[in-house]
């Protein structure tokens, strides 16, 4: 039976570009080894956690959801002009239960929007005032500590007085939460700090750690970590002075490999499975934390929200003689109203659609364009709070597909704004439920097969047009994997099989395929909760921008309780605003497009010849060629051709 150890500092791709593993892959290879828990350390971030804490419980390890903290070496507030990139001290931070959990997440997100500057950094004070629940190691040869030892520490000088009383801060904060990390990934500083941390250890009575540090899954996984770095800091692979790490030690290593690695300190190698072992998160994924839309006059949600639609249904109504009988709405209509409140009521939606409801009222008072699309479309709640314009009576639209009492997760309503306006109504929604409540939702651009080709082509230092010869060699199929670029391409595999340097940059580039490459700002989603956000999801800035993201994607954030919305800037509204009020400055007539006749021959002629330019969904040229084969005549042969032009009816014959 293998010896305890655990990994507690592991980078994985989300320290983007500077960790070239998979979560999957740390986890894979921890439970190969029969470890029982395993921790995530980013580089000052804590985008990958949720999925971590997913893949985790699902294989069976107990989750350590940690990060690498960079530290100030003052204030957090403090930037100076032209202060030193790398003026900020590495510490590693785990926790150690949900309380330490939340008390990361504000750290995390403070060192972002409070404190970055080339860096995302916290400082002591906050360190302090959230450590809670946090186990704290003394960190790499990059940390405060290490560099006070390092600075100190030498055949004839041996000052480590500074290194002690930066143990005895961090000690004082954390208590028997505190440890001294030493590391030996067979690098010479590294032995050096180890050596001076040893001493204050054993001065100080503080217990010791190993970590491993470790950047990549397997040893052969090296030069791929190497190819990240030069991408990383825009170097090639032959450069002299380029960042690279010495040596392939830093790999997810076994239990007897890390013991070999600290003769005589197997006790610190030990420690590491007894700090796994105090660590349980145990997170309150699905528990909803939405904003809450208050109602007037005392009102439940569920009251006023059935008041509006039987306004908006009055209103829509009142001209249709099949949906309004004797002065009142049809039977049909109350049918299909009930229907659907009692499923929203059930489901506890109600303060859902409220909050949609008001920020569209918002913004159709301000004339800023706005509609529903997708599957929200087939609800008459929708159309009857004016989120949608289409009937779903009429055209027999289903609202099982939108929202069914056997699906318990929130509804998806898509709601199109005018391009130009869409931030005014962010603004409104972060005017009414406070601004530290509302973010837009992060993202991640990932190597894709070709931008992988590409990027591992710079490192190497191959000549573009040799680059974009192989690119050009992999399939135009969305979302295509190199692995199967080399089935589907006969060319590409010829060239790998038959010349050395394109087998290399391809067998490089499965590596690094798929990995996180960089963040940015999802372009239309918005988060919206009942307290700050920072209380739930980390948060962030993306460099150069001012609006505040979160630091998980989409799926997480949801996962973790939120409302997440889509505010989509839509073009093609702001060309219709244009249009209707460039036709009131010239006529003096004020047209609603919701009005114009849908049986207008004109309309269904220029259809036919397919002149579509600049029409929504109508406008490419697969789908022009379609209109000119359907000649429409009718709505609905328009309904039938967009449902049409996709990939299964083009290619199965339907059309």
């Amino acid at each position: 039976m293998s010896r305890p150890f655990v990994h507690l500092h592991c980078h994985s791709h989300f320290s983007l570009l500077d960790g070239a593993s998979p979560i999957g892959g740390l986890i894979d290879r921890a439970k190969s080894l029969g470890m029982n828990s395993l921790a995530i350390t980013d580089h000052g971030n804590l985008y990958g956690a949720l999925q971590f804490y997913e893949a985790a419980k699902k294989a069976g390890i107990n989750p350590i959801i940690g990060y690498e903290a960079y530290i100030a070496p003052g204030s957090r507030f403090a930037k100076e002009a032209g202060g030193q990139k790398e003026n900020a001290f590495h510490l590693t931070l785990l926790a150690q239960n949900r309380t330490g959990f939340k008390n990361l997440i504000k750290l995390a997100s403070s060192a972002f929007l409070e404190g970055f500057h080339y860096k995302p950094r916290i400082d002591k004070e906050i360190l302090a005032a959230h450590s809670e629940g946090i186990v704290c190691l003394s960190g790499c040869v990059s940390s405060e500590f290490n560099r006070a030892i390092l600075r100190g520490w030498g055949p004839d000088k041996r000052q480590i007085d500074e290194a002690i009383e930066i143990a005895g801060w961090f000690h004082k904060t954390f208590g028997d939460r505190y440890f001294v990390e030493i590391q030996n990934n067979g690098v010479e500083i590294q032995r050096q700090a180890m050596e001076g941390a040893v001493d204050v250890a054993n001065r100080l009575g503080l217990p010791l750690v190993a970590t491993s540090d470790a950047h990549y899954v397997h040893r052969e996984d090296a030069e791929a970590q190497d190819i990240l770095l030069c991408i990383n800091t825009g170097r090639f692979r032959t450069d002299s002075n380029r960042m690279k790490m010495e040596g392939s030690e830093f790999f997810l290593r076994d239990q007897e490999e890390m013991y070999a690695s600290f003769p005589k300190l197997e006790e610190a190698v030990a420690r590491s499975q007894q700090i796994a072992d105090s660590v349980n998160i145990e997170l309150e994924l699905g528990k909803r934390h939405f904003p809450n839309y208050s109602p007037p006059e005392q009102k439940t949600p569920p009251e006023y929200l059935r008041e509006l639609c039987l306004k908006g249904l009055q209103e829509r109504y009142a001209d249709v003689p099949e949906n309004w009988e004797n002065g009142a709405l049809s039977e049909r209509v109350m049918a299909r109203l009930d229907r659907e409140l009692k499923c929203i009521n059930q489901l506890g939606f109600p303060n859902y659609f409220l909050i949609v409801w008001d920020f569209v009222r918002h913004a159709r008072e301000q004339g800023i364009p706005a509609t529903a699309r997708g599957s929200g479309v087939g609800s008459i709640v929708s159309y009857a709070l004016y989120l949608s314009h289409v009937c779903p009576l009429k055209y027999d639209l289903l609202f099982e597909r939108f929202l069914d009492e056997n699906r318990k997760e929130a509804p998806d309503i898509d709601i199109d704004f005018c391009k130009d306006r869409r931030g005014e109504v962010i603004q409104y929604v972060k005017d009414k439920y406070g601004a530290e409540n509302v973010a837009q939702i992060g993202t991640f651009g990932t190597l894709a097969a070709r931008a992988a080709i590409r990027d591992v082509g710079r490192a190497m230092g191959l000549p573009i047009f040799r680059v974009d010869s192989i690119v050009a060699m992999v399939p135009e199929v969305l979302g295509i994997e190199l692995s199967e670029a080399l089935v589907k391409s006969e060319e590409l595999k010829k060239a790998y099989d038959n010349d050395g340097e394109v087998r290399e940059l391809l067998n490089l580039a499965m590596k690094i395929e798929g990995l996180a490459r960089n963040v940015g700002t999802h372009a239309a989603a918005v988060v919206i909760a009942d307290r700050p956000l920072d209380e739930y999801v980390p948060l962030q800035r993306v460099t150069g921008k001012d609006e505040v993201i979160t630091q998980w994607a989409m799926g997480d954030v949801e996962k973790a309780g939120l409302l997440k919305m889509d505010f989509l800037g839509l073009r093609n509204l702001t060309i219709l605003s244009k249009a209707v009020d460039l036709i009131e400055q010239t006529t003096g007539r004020r047209v609603d497009p919701y009005q114009f006749p849908i049986d207008d021959p004109e309309t269904f002629a220029l259809l036919c010849r397919g002149e579509t330019k600049g029409i929504f969904q109508l406008e490419s040229g697969g789908i022009r060629d379609l209109l000119q084969k359907m000649k429409p005549d009718h709505f609905r042969d328009v309904i039938a051709t967009n449902a049409l032009y996709r990939p299964g009816p083009l290619e199965g014959g339907m059309v």
